[in-house]
Parts: C-alpha cells; sequence; structure tokens
C-alpha cells in the first residue's frame, strides 16, 4: 500500500470545503490500508503536518517543508517518506494547475489533472470557448475583462442587457462554489453585480440563467462516466450557503432520467473529458434545458468537493464504486500516469 500525502486547506475561498474532502478522503485510504500523511495548507500558505486524529481537519500542527528542486518533504529537520500526492484543494492557489506544477517540476505523482488541464478548466471562460467549438450546446455568455471594465463599464452594461435575457448571473471566471455569484434580474443591477464578480477575479463571466435542471457526471480516466446526479436545492439558486452551509439542496444519484437522457448525457461528459485533455477525474456538470429538451454544458471541476456525501463519490456509488475503492483507484492512477510520462524522451 501506499503513503499518500494528503494536501488540503489552501489559500482559496474553499478552505474549508477542502478541510471538509480531506478528513473523508483520509478515512477511506486509511480503511483500505494506505498511510495517510495529513499536510495541511494555511490562509496564508504555510504548510503544517496535521493530527489526524483532531477533526474536523485545521491546516495547523509542525511546520512542514517542501523542497521543490527534489520534492522532499521535512518536518523539524526530519525527511517524511511519501509516495504519491493526493491534493483535495478546491479553487485558485489548488485546483488551477499551480500546486500540480509544482508536482511536475519535483517529478511527484500525483492525483488529478494536469497543469494545462487543471489551469483551463478553472477560467469558465475559455472553457466555454472550446466546449462552444467542438460543437457541443452550453448556455450563451460574455467574459468581461476588468481593464475593459475600468474604460467603459456603462457601454459593457448596455452591450451585456442587449446581448443577454435575464435573469443572468454574473460569476468571477476562475472560481468556484459559487464564490463572488449574483444572480442579476435587470439591467439596473447588473453593474454592481460585475463589480463585485470583479472581486474575486480579473476576469468576469455573465451567463444567461437557464430554466431546468443541474445534472452533473462523475468522469474517471478511460473517459469512463458515472450514472448522472442532480442538484435539488429549495433556494433560488446553487449558492454557497445552499451547497455547503444548509440541508436545502442534496445530490441525488442517480438522476431522475430516462434511459436516452441518461445515455446522452454521460456521452456528452465523456466527450468533454475527452476534448479538454482531462486526467484522473472530473465532474462535468450540465444544465437540463427543459423548454427544449436538450443539455448544456456549464463547467468542469477538476477537484471536486470529496466529502463521502459530495455529488461525485456519491454518483460513483450509485454506479457501483464504493468510496474507498474510488480513492484508491485514483491514488493508482496517479502512479500509472506517472510512470507513462516518465517514458517520455526529453531530447
Amino acid at each position: 500500500m501506499a503513503r499518500v500525502l494528503l494536501l488540503f486547506g489552501g489559500r482559496s475561498s474553499e478552505h474549508e470545503v477542502s478541510c471538509a474532502s480531506a478528513v473523508s478522503v483520509s478515512d477511506a485510504l486509511t480503511g483500505s490500508g494506505h498511510r495517510v500523511i495529513p499536510v495541511g495548507i494555511d490562509r496564508d500558505g504555510q504548510w503544517f503536518l496535521v493530527d489526524a486524529a483532531h477533526r474536523p481537519f485545521r491546516a495547523e500542527g509542525r511546520p512542514v517543508t517542501f523542497r521543490v528542486s527534489d520534492g522532499v518533504l521535512s518536518v523539524g529537520g526530519e525527511t517524511v517518506e511519501f509516495d504519491v500526492v493526493f491534493p483535495v484543494l478546491h479553487g485558485p492557489m489548488g485546483e488551477d494547475g499551480t500546486v500540480q506544477g509544482l508536482f511536475e517540476v519535483c517529478d511527484t505523482p500525483y492525483v488529478g489533472c494536469d497543469v494545462l488541464a487543471s489551469a483551463l478548466c478553472m477560467d469558465k471562460d475559455l472553457t466555454k470557448r472550446l466546449v462552444s467549438q467542438a460543437g457541443l450546446a452550453t448556455s450563451p455568455w460574455r467574459a468581461i475583462r476588468r481593464r475593459d471594465w475600468d474604460l467603459d463599464p456603462e457601454s459593457i452594461v448596455s452591450s451585456v442587457a442587449t446581448d443577454l435575457r435575464f435573469p443572468v448571473f454574473v460569476k468571477p471566471s476562475a472560481q468556484g462554489s459559487s464564490v463572488g455569484i449574483s444572480k442579476v434580474t435587470n439591467p439596473d443591477a447588473l453593474a454592481a453585480a460585475i463589480a463585485n464578480a470583479f472581486r474575486y477575479d480579473t476576469k468576469v463571466v455573465v451567463e444567461e440563467g437557464i430554466a431546468g435542471r443541474e445534472i452533473e457526471v462523475a468522469v474517471l480516466d478511460g473517459p469512463r462516466a458515472s450514472l448522472p446526479g442532480e442538484i435539488i436545492i429549495e433556494a433560488e439558486w446553487y449558492t454557497y450557503e445552499a451547497k455547503y452551509e444548509s440541508d436545502t439542496s442534496e445530490c441525488v444519484a442517480p438522476a431522475d432520467l430516462t434511459d436516452e437522457e441518461t445515455k446522452t448525457v454521460r456521452a456528452m461528459a465523456e466527450a468533454v473529458f475527452d476534448l479538454l485533455d482531462l486526467t484522473g477525474l472530473a465532474r462535468i456538470d450540465f444544465f437540463y434545458d427543459t423548454a427544449n429538451e436538450r443539455f448544456l454544458f456549464n463547467e468542469a471541476n477538476t477537484m471536486p468537493g470529496f466529502t463521502s456525501i459530495s455529488g461525485f463519490p456519491k454518483m460513483w456509488l450509485a454506479s457501483g464504486f464504493t468510496y474507498e475503492d474510488l480513492c484508491t483507484h485514483l491514488v493508482e492512477a496517479a502512479f500509472s500516469r506517472h510512470e507513462e510520462r516518465g517514458k517520455l524522451a526529453i531530447r
């Protein structure tokens, strides 16, 4: 069995979500016989060796150093041996290719997508561009850069109001867990929503709201898609609070879809996984446009929420894959991908 460096926390607004995910992953890997080394990253970017007996996990403990030249992990001057990294990090500075690049430089096996795919999927605008250009349907959107907004916000508001139908959702282009997102029902509230989204990113996406259902599909290497799940919410839309701080929403798996609808959305999820050159795992999110009876791509998440009741493991459980089997599979896939990349010629 492997010695798994479980990396969690991070500097993003999804810090608490990552800590919750790490507890479930730690328990699953330990239950499968792996040795887990939990290391938390606090909001200032400092690394700490964490006592796994303390619940919930917190990014505090003995300071850790990770040597970039060769990937050596040290605590108090002593080397801590590990075989593979499971970075349960969500959002910027963790899910966006930054940490993945660190492990690539150190020639260290790690779970999940590589640098390019991780960076690409964090940018909602670029992801939607590629998916749309490949002929897969997605909801209408507009991307706004801060420099353009600063020059002429009135013109941009007017253009968005003309191009898109309300309600719209205003989002930071590279954030997750609904952080910085606003639902806007009329042009008068658009400027304030865009300004708020710019607090979290230098590019903002405005998407046309879709009247329909939120359908998700979990995908592993292959690509191999799970049975789809559906987000059932009582709130007006899927806010951060609805996701993590209340019991008014849940992921139901499998989703109540016809056999043909299930086949269609699974095929679309696998097509997106292939198109974006994803590896390891991803959760591909869709809207089901009830008026036009079609699925629309929403976004791809390369390190989705990973608690035992999160959508990704629940969809695989509905597909016959236990949580422990899923975590072990991802560790084994990380070794296989690292071995494959190691065979590539460098000159």
